[in-house]
């Protein structure tokens, strides 16, 4: 999924933690991306999550046994392409919101746990007019947790 296509012209992109917060409409307790470790414009993005024992869902999901939730990993993921939208096409997508278009291909393949650091991973696949698809992956150690194709729309 981290193979650069095309030469290195620009060099790539990493945000630091208020960057993000310029970027990202999601506030605590929803803002899953702490930092980004490289945007490649129109190409890919590398973003982590540090998820640690205050996260609120860990009250529920589940007690004595904390797992984050499937969907908040998705979500991760989900914000990670809207940074890489932004990044890709800064003039055309400022201020514009991003919603959720569709999931496919989906996949659980490890829980991640208070302690862990996800890496979350996106490449894009497709783009048309308002609408991107991108393969998503999120790891823990190397080990692939969530994988799945997310679409977004722009809201007009």
């Amino acid at each position: 999924m981290w193979k650069r296509t095309k030469g290195p012209e620009e060099p790539a992109i990493t945000l630091e933690p208020h960057e993000v917060l310029e970027i990202l409409p999601h506030r605590y307790p929803f803002l899953l991306v702490d930092r980004v470790t490289e945007v490649i414009p129109g190409e890919s993005i590398r973003a982590v999550k540090n998820v640690t024992a205050n996260e609120p869902f860990f009250q529920g999901h589940f007690p004595g046994n904390p797992i984050m939730p499937g969907v908040l990993i998705l979500e991760a993921l989900a914000q990670a392409g809207i940074i890489f939208a932004k990044k890709s096409d800064p003039e055309g997508l400022r201020d514009k919101l991003f919603v959720f278009a569709g999931m496919d291909e989906v996949r659980f393949r490890k829980p991640v746990f208070p302690g862990d650091q996800l890496v979350l991973e996106a490449t894009l696949l497709k783009r048309k007019k308002l609408l991107w698809k991108m393969a998503a992956k999120a790891s823990v150690d190397g080990k692939v947790a969530a994988e799945a194709v997310l679409m977004a729309a722009v809201q007009a």
